[in-house]
């Protein structure tokens, strides 16, 4: 199984690059600590999750910081479930300073 994130600026239009995300356990135990890349984007967070549930922590305070915005989240932390290891799982990041939104993508 691998996972991926993609990471969009919806207030700037933009990808959203160099935002720090943490895939951990839901039990806290870190499996992965990245950076997005110049396109917003991480394509492989991980290759080896059994089935089981996950947290994936983007940064977003510090990102919004370093690009001059004032935000009101300091992260966004995303759960999510793996039901079957063999499948791709994405989970795209659409942001702004005020609101996010997330989705199963492919």
């Amino acid at each position: 199984m691998t996972l991926s994130t993609h990471v969009l600026d919806a207030s700037r239009g933009t990808p959203a690059s160099g935002v720090a995300v943490r895939l951990a356990t839901t039990d806290g135990h870190e499996l992965a600590s990245v950076v997005t890349d110049a396109d917003g984007r991480v394509r492989e967070l991980a290759a080896e999750l059994t089935a089981g549930d996950y947290r994936l922590t983007f940064a977003t305070g510090e990102y919004f910081a370093a690009s001059g915005q004032e935000g009101f989240y300091p992260e966004v932390v995303v759960t999510f479930t793996v039901t079957d290891p063999g499948q791709h799982h994405h989970v795209p990041l659409l942001l702004s300073p005020y609101a996010y939104s997330t989705y199963r993508g492919s």
